[in-house]
């Protein structure tokens, strides 16, 4: 149950009546920062699926939890303006399979990942988690640039915080439990 007033029309996807009714500017500009994310990161599908998903298990948002990227991804982008053909040319957008989301929580146990995945899991734990920790770990940090560009550390950390904070936000406030919402888009100039 949402927990701000959600007009019956809005039932089906509270989500965009509370970015647009209630604080529009920030709503809008929420929703061009998670399509920036999807339409321009450049790290792998699987690279972003560990990531976005160790962060809805810490932020327990069930809508971002059931959300799987081979069967909602390409058609949120889409329901919220963006360029699905951007987003599919940018990257690996070899989808993970079931089991690769059940192994997430459970990461460390985990065989079927790589050490990039692994490292982009721990990223997400840590930042969702212990955020003050993270930035003086010079093991992992050490761990993180032999595996990836300062451009690509950059790239996940800014879409783990877009998750962060809308998966976060959805949870809170009780809109994660319908299905994929439309994000806001920019109104277009006539």
């Amino acid at each position: 149950m949402p927990n701000v007033a959600i007009p019956a029309q809005f039932e089906a996807d509270p989500s965009a009546y509370v970015w647009t009714h209630y604080a529009p500017e920030i709503g809008m500009a929420a929703g061009q920062y998670s399509l920036a994310v999807y339409e321009n990161s450049k790290l792998s599908m699987r690279e972003m699926e560990a990531a976005r998903m160790r962060t809805a298990q810490i932020n327990g948002c069930a809508l971002c939890l059931t959300m799987r990227a081979d069967r909602d991804l390409f058609g949120h982008i889409e329901r919220s303006g963006g360029d699905v053909a951007k987003a599919s040319s940018i990257r690996d957008n070899t989808p993970p399979d079931e089991g690769f989301y059940d192994d997430v929580e459970n990461w460390r146990a985990a065989t079927g990942f790589s050490d990039r995945e692994l490292l982009a899991i721990e990223f997400a734990e840590r930042l969702g988690e212990e955020p003050k920790g993270l930035k003086t770990d010079e093991d992992f940090w050490n761990r993180m640039h032999q595996h990836f560009s300062d451009a690509e550390i950059v790239d996940m950390t800014f879409s783990i915080g877009s998750w962060i904070a809308l998966g976060r936000l959805t949870h809170v406030l009780g809109l994660d439990d319908v299905c994929m919402p439309t994000m806001p888009t920019m109104p277009h100039a006539a």
